[in-house]
């Protein structure tokens, strides 16, 4: 017996990174939730999802920042790597601008290679970054993220490990331009193009059609795109669609309502329905099979060392 932790049969990140690979050319979306932890990332696996995203949006309200790209690779780094020990399924990341210029990108997919990441997505706007869905974002001239997407794309050790271009050029030059620069990342070797922050169905339909690639969807809630579903998308061409901060929003109304009910009631009684039981929680972690491995191997080991004692005598 064996813990989950020390499991042996958990998917080697080539294996993964090449099975994502492989699904982005057959029929059908990925459905791509965010996860603001662990536990969320092992919920997401266990429901039936393909693929994890990791949002630099939920991860900086998380540390109490506003998205304006004020974290650090180290950070975003040490938080990925809980995630993708914890699952087997394909994690996407979203690693803002790269943080930082073409040789700070290329430290940024080492670095997110390395602890099994199986895609990250850079984004052309300027430092300090903002929520694509806000007004007042610059973007960098479209020949520097062309630098970017091939520093990246040549930085990479596994071929299989995606990097996927986002362009933000909708909401500060128009549709057009975004599609321009969407076709130049493609050349430039981008292995999926999201556009951001685009305004209507019409302009989702008609970006398909004009870049030849793998397309990303972003279904953030609050922002400038409608909400279209994932079948809506597929129909449309796009292969992957993030939900990158409905977790995250969901979790966090809850958080507040209980803590309301808390200080006005002084107790949780009324709360444990709207709560995961004890047993589901520790079934989502796996803790019976850790505590069994545990207790097996202090069997193990008290046996051995018997018999070592009485040879000894």
């Amino acid at each position: 017996m064996q813990s989950v932790l020390l499991r042996r049969d958990k998917r080697d990140p080539r294996e993964v990174r090449a099975w994502f690979r492989e699904r982005l050319s057959k029929p059908g979306i990925v459905i791509a939730p965010g996860a603001f932890d662990a536990f969320v990332a092992l919920m997401i696996q266990q429901l039936g999802f393909e693929a994890v995203y990791v949002s630099g949006a939920a991860f900086s309200s998380s540390l109490g920042l506003p998205d304006l790209g004020v974290f650090t690779l180290e950070e975003l780094a040490r938080f990925t790597k809980y995630i993708t020990d914890a699952v087997d399924i394909p994690v996407i990341v979203d690693t803002d601008t790269g943080f930082g210029e073409t040789l700070n990108v290329v430290r940024t997919v080492r670095e997110f290679e390395s602890i099994g990441a199986a895609a990250i997505h850079i984004e052309d706007q300027e430092l300090p970054k903002k929520c694509g869905h806000l007004s007042g974002k610059h973007v960098i001239p479209a020949d520097e993220m062309v630098k970017k997407i091939r520093a990246a794309v040549e930085a990479r050790r596994d071929e299989n490990f995606l990097i996927i271009a986002r362009t933000d050029a909708r909401g500060v030059y128009g549709l057009e331009e975004a599609i321009w620069r969407a076709q130049a990342y493609v050349e430039a070797g981008a292995d999926v193009i999201f556009p951001e922050a685009l305004e209507s169905k019409e302009e989702f339909e008609r970006f398909a059609r004009e870049v030849k690639a793998p397309l990303l969807a972003n279904m953030t809630e609050f922002g400038k795109s409608p909400y279209l579903t994932a079948k809506e998308f597929e129909e449309m061409g796009y292969k992957i669609v993030i939900f990158p901060v409905t977790t995250f929003r969901v979790a966090m109304k809850a958080v507040r309502d209980a803590l309301i009910e808390l200080k006005e009631k002084g107790t949780q009684r009324d709360l444990l329905s709207r709560m995961l039981s004890r047993q589901e929680q520790y079934e989502v972690i796996h803790y019976w099979e850790y505590e069994e491995w545990d207790k097996e191997l202090n069997e193990r080991v008290t046996r051995e060392f018997s018999t070592k004692l009485k040879l000894k005598q």
